[in-house]
Formats: C-alpha cells, structure tokens, sequence
C-alpha cells in the first residue's frame, strides 16, 4: 500500500495519508481561491479513515464557515494542512503538502467562479459532479 507523507508549513504538523486519492484535480471556487490565496486550489482526495497525524495534532486548528468544509491549520506557523469534508467521508489534503504525490488532475470543479482559465482539456464541471450532490454539468474550455 502507498503511503505518502506531508507537513505543514514550519514541520510541526506530520501526517500520512495510505492507498490512493479518492480524486485529484482543482477547486475554483471563491471559498477555496481565498483560503489557499491563489487563483486555483489543487486537491487529492482521500477516505478520511486513510489521514493519521503522526505529530503535532494539538497543534492542528479548524474552521468551517459551513458544514460541508472543515478547514485545518498549524496554530504554529498557520500553514494550511488538509480540509475534512465530513458529508462525503473524505479529506482534501492539498497536494503542495505531499511532496511525493504524482498529481493526476482528472478534473476541475465550480469551474463557473473561475478567475483564472485554463486549457488543459480535462472536463470542467459547473459547479460538482452529480455524485458529489452537483448539477453534474460541465462548461467549456
């Protein structure tokens, strides 16, 4: 079984997540370009049972601004860890955070509050797919 190791930003966080991601691609919607404080959020996820903190994890802090994302940091540095998403079993653990990760986008999701267009001929999905509880429709390039 693959096991892939991260950090947060300044080390203090150490986690593992095993297997392999649920789904890899990238998030445009505002909440996700704000958080990360960029254009594009890149995401793998993976079933929450496959996330261990192997350190620091009184040092990991959390917000949700809805149910839906529950967002971590490091208290010590405030880097950006993982996010839980309770509703569907898994977690976004952002891949700038597992260095070892070949990142295989498969697609984009809320692509309708993109700000930064990209053509990279993987599908773009209006807002999730209909699995996920979205329209399932996808826009153009």
């Amino acid at each position: 079984m693959n096991e892939y190791q991260g950090s947060c930003f300044c080390g203090t966080v150490k986690f593992q997540v095993s297997g392999a991601p649920a789904a890899m691609g990238y998030c445009h919607c505002d909440s996700c370009r704000r958080w990360s404080a960029g254009p594009v959020n890149a995401f793998s996820l993976w079933p929450s049972d496959t996330l261990k903190i192997l350190e620091g994890a009184d040092q990991v802090d959390e917000f949700h601004l809805t149910e839906k994302s529950y967002r971590k940091w490091c208290r010590e540095c405030g880097g950006h860890v993982f996010t839980d998403h309770p509703g569907f079993g898994l977690v976004d653990v952002y891949v700038a955070n597992l260095p070892q990760l070949e990142f295989e986008p498969a697609l984009h999701v809320h692509y309708q509050e993109s700000v930064l267009p990209i053509r990279d001929g993987l599908p773009k999905m209006k807002d999730m797919p209909a699995e996920m509880g979205g329209s399932g429709e996808t826009l153009p390039e």
